[in-house]
Parts: C-alpha cells; structure tokens; sequence
C-alpha cells in the first residue's frame, strides 16, 4: 500500500513526486522505460563516437558533457523554475543567444530576403493574433498558400509546434506565444541530466509500465507486470499517446481523458547529431538549411564551442524523414551552403526517432483546431483521488519541461490538500 503512486518518470512525473517526497508524503514513483526522465533526455556526448577507429582526440576533454536528444532549451529561462533548480544543483546554464533569426556569413539567404522573411512573419504573426476574439481558426488561415514566404513560417511551426500551420490551433498557439518570453538558454551538462538529477533520493521503479487502473473501490489498484498495487492516490504523468493508445486501461473507463488526449495530439521534433571537423564558425552559430522549404533543417553550430552540429526538424519534414536517412539530408543541407569541400569534414554520431519510442511516441502537444479547451479536460483530477499532469496538461506552457515541471507540482499539493494556481 503507498500513499501516492506517480505514473511516469518525465518532467512532470518527477516533480509531483519530489514535491510530495519533500513534504514527508508516502510517494512512489514508476515508469514504464529502463530510465527517467521522458522527453528529457541526455546522450553522453563520448558514448556517441565509435570506439572501433578511436576517438578523436578532443574527446577526453568533453567528458561529462551531453547532447541532448529531446528538449534542450530553458525556454522562458527567467520564470522557468528549472533555471533555479539548474543553478542550486552546480549545472552550468549558458545565457548566451539562441541565434535562431541569424544566419551565419548569410549563407544561402541574402539579407534583403532575410528582412522580407522576417517582415512575413510578423505580418502573419500580427494577423492571427487579430482574429483572436473570433472562431478558432488554423494558422495556416493567415497567410496564403501562395506566398512566397509560407514554407519558411511553416518550417517555423514545426520547430515550435512539432506540426506544421494546418495542424495548429490559433487559440492554443496564442496561449503560448502570450505567455513566452525571448530568453531560451540551455544546461552545458543537459537539460535531460538536470531533470532526471531532480529525482535522485526518490522512491523509483523503474521498468515497470502500469496497464491498468482500477478505482472502483476506496483504494486504487493498479496493475503492473510486477503485480497490483494499491494506493489512495495517483498522478498519471504520461504523454496523450499512452492514453490515446489505451496503454493504461481506466475501469471504469475515462472517455472524456481519452478524447482530450485525442485532440491533444504529440507533433514531431528530431534532431541528428554530426561531428564536424575543424568547424569555422564562433560558439552557437546557426544555419537555416533552407530558407525557402518548409521541409528543412534549423542547424546548430558548435553548442558551447564543440566541434559538433546539432540539427533540428520539426513536423511534416520530422516527419517525412523518420523514414530516411536524416543525416545524409542535413550534411546535404550543409554542404549545400558552405561547398563540396565539407561533405568529407560531417560525420553522422545520432539521430533521434520519437515518434518510434516506447511509451512517448512523438514530441510535444499542440491541440487540433477548435480543441484548445481540452488542456483544462485532460488537467482535471478525478474523484479527487486521480490527477493529471504533464506538458499537455498546461493552459500555456505545454510542450515544454517547465510546463510540465509545474502541472506536476500542482498534482501534488492538490494531493497534499494544497490549493494551487499556475500562472
């Protein structure tokens, strides 16, 4: 018998289950894979090279060092409650510009084009918002299918979004950008290190997926392949997909939790890591590798100074290579920009495949149009004894860690019998 039982080992899993721990609270927290942390998560940076030709030479000195694979940003660092948790714990936060709106010697994209795009955006971004008072509308409604800047801010939806214009819902997208802010740094030693380190003294099992909760009777019980547990209360912290799935079985069942995690659904967002050798470029510089498709990379060049790149791609394009080779077509990117000289000087170390992980499934929830109201169905605790949390339980900070650390910590005083409000 335990007191609260955590269902996942993310964020926002994490959280509850720290804020109950350090309340003195009887809490267990389990999840489903062999390792914590969910969408957060850290590559050491040496375990990406082959060990059968040697290691480059720099490698020893990169020990300790991560790459992250899934979020790697302190997006709205200033308010994100990570930041102060990063720096209690000895974790080095770089404040340092993102770079996302420069593109290094304007490689591929001359600077008048760079002012027209950044132009186009703004319009589009001034026209939805405008329309908000109206219908919920996708945000593809805002710029023509013709306009010659409509892939690039589609491209720019996939990043943010992990889907593309078509797929957004404007009153859930405008949550968020209202509540955003411009500072996004990020965690030398990995954001996925920093939260899994927030689990360390935690009661933890790990390797051990729930299939089904039953709360029919005063206690829960929840079934596992390790055996039933009981307990008097659980926070299910699991990406909408586990529950659209029906990987975790309600009796009696939730039709209402599984119609919100529905239309609550998980874009895509990969990443592909390459060592490059003897980079060019300062620390932190950044390439679009296309600026005129919708399907292209958002490079990352030499994060903290590494000889290394980390390219990004979001929605239909993430999507269109899962089944290709993403490497190739990032270094086909790159070379495209800095010449044929370079294809030799690019070698593939990782690429990530969400939407093929256990238990995950894809990256972060944007809500289908006319659907952003479902945040609040799928946030809303049952008979006071079930409660959810997680990125796409967040009025506004959805997809993202610090939204999904603070629905966590909610969960859990609304346990303890705290009343709290996100803002």
């Amino acid at each position: 018998m335990v007191g609260t039982v955590v269902i996942g080992g993310g964020a926002a899993g994490i959280a509850a289950a720290r804020t109950l721990h350090d309340a003195g609270k009887d809490v267990l927290l389990i999840e489903a894979s062999d390792r914590l942390g969910g969408r957060a998560r850290s590559l050491p940076l040496r375990t990406l090279f082959s060990r059968e030709g040697g290691s480059p030479d720099w490698v020893p000195a990169f020990a300790g060092k991560h790459v992250d694979a899934g979020c790697g940003w302190l997006h709205s660092a200033k308010r994100n409650p990570w930041t102060p948790i990063a720096e209690a714990g000895g974790f080095t936060v770089d404040r340092s510009d993102a770079n996302w709106r420069t593109q290094w010697r304007d490689l591929g994209f001359a600077p008048d084009d760079q002012v027209a795009a950044s132009t186009a955006y703004q319009d589009w971004n001034e026209r939805a918002l405008a329309a908000l008072d109206g219908p919920d509308r996708p945000l593809s409604d805002f710029i023509d299918a013709n306009d010659p800047w409509r892939p690039k801010i589609d491209a720019i939806s996939g990043y943010a979004n992990g889907a593309n214009l078509s797929q957004v819902s404007l009153h859930d997208w405008a949550a968020y950008e209202s509540a955003a802010t411009e500072d996004n740094w990020s965690v030398e030693e990995g954001y996925g290190t920093l939260v899994a380190s927030h689990a360390v003294g935690l009661p933890v099992r790990l390797s051990t997926p729930v299939t089904r909760i039953d709360h029919r009777d005063v206690r829960l019980k929840l079934d596992t392949p390790a055996g039933t547990i009981q307990a008097d209360y659980v926070i299910v912290c699991v990406p909408t997909t586990v529950l659209t799935k029906s990987q975790i079985v309600f009796d009696p069942p939730l039709p209402d939790k599984h119609a919100a995690a529905a239309d609550l659904p998980l874009g895509l967002a990969d990443k592909v890591f390459l060592h490059v050798d003897r980079p060019e470029w300062p620390t932190n510089a950044h390439l679009v590798g296309n600026p005129y498709s919708a399907c292209t990379a958002s490079h990352r060049l030499s994060p903290f100074g590494w000889p290394i790149v980390e390219s990004f791609f979001g929605g239909d394009c993430a999507e269109i290579l899962d089944d290709r080779d993403a490497a190739l077509f990032a270094i086909d990117e790159l070379v495209g920009l800095l010449g044929s000289d370079w294809r030799a000087r690019f070698t593939p170390l990782t690429a990530t495949r969400w939407r093929h992980e256990p238990y995950i499934g894809g990256s972060y929830s944007h809500a289908r149009i006319g659907q952003a109201g479902q945040r609040a169905v799928l946030a809303a605790p049952v008979d006071g004894r079930i409660h959810f949390a997680g990125e796409a339980c967040h009025a506004f900070d959805f997809s993202t860690a610090h939204g999904a650390y603070e629905t966590g910590v909610a969960a859990a005083r609304a346990v303890i019998g705290e009343s709290v409000t996100i803002a």
